[in-house]
């Protein structure tokens, strides 16, 4: 079992559109991200706490990093370890969310590195619905086993 703080837990909100799912994906905020596209989104997920629910944390982590909320049927996914160490649990939901109420939470970050300077960056700076084969070249290579076991449970 992973240490506390090394667990993760998240959502993979999806939607159909044109008899196709879509998959929402946020970008992560901040100057090192600025300028990376391909492999570098997630799901809206974050770290739970000590003694929280795992699906509580992933509806508390999404509405934190998108400023939405998703409600309805959850599917629990595998969880997938990270190359850090940390492992992470996600769930599969159907939601169609207006994206123009997307608003992330912010955090302080040292930059430029060791400078002693702090500026505050959303956490994540976007999202987006993609659809699959989109979605599989954007996600972390890490998180890609979520939308490949999606696509089996949607029957894609």
């Amino acid at each position: 079992m992973a240490r506390p703080g090394r667990l993760s837990a998240g959502i993979l909100a999806w939607r159909r559109r044109e008899g196709q799912p879509q998959f929402l994906l946020a970008h992560p905020g901040g100057p090192f991200w600025k300028n990376r596209d391909e492999g570098a989104w997630s799901i809206p997920k974050g770290l739970i706490d000590e003694g929280e629910d795992k699906l509580a944390a992933a509806r508390r982590e999404f509405t934190e990093e998108t400023g939405l909320a998703v409600s309805g049927a959850f599917r629990e996914l595998q969880p997938l370890k990270q190359k850090s160490g940390k492992m992470v649990h996600a769930w599969l939901a159907e939601a169609d969310l207006d994206l123009a109420g997307f608003c992330s939470n912010t955090f302080r970050l040292a930059w430029p590195p060791r400078s002693g300077r702090t500026i505050e960056v959303p956490e994540c700076d976007r999202a987006e619905y993609f659809a699959a084969e989109a979605a599989l070249r954007k996600i972390l290579p890490g998180q890609r086993g979520f939308i490949e076991e999606a696509l089996r449970l949607l029957e894609v």
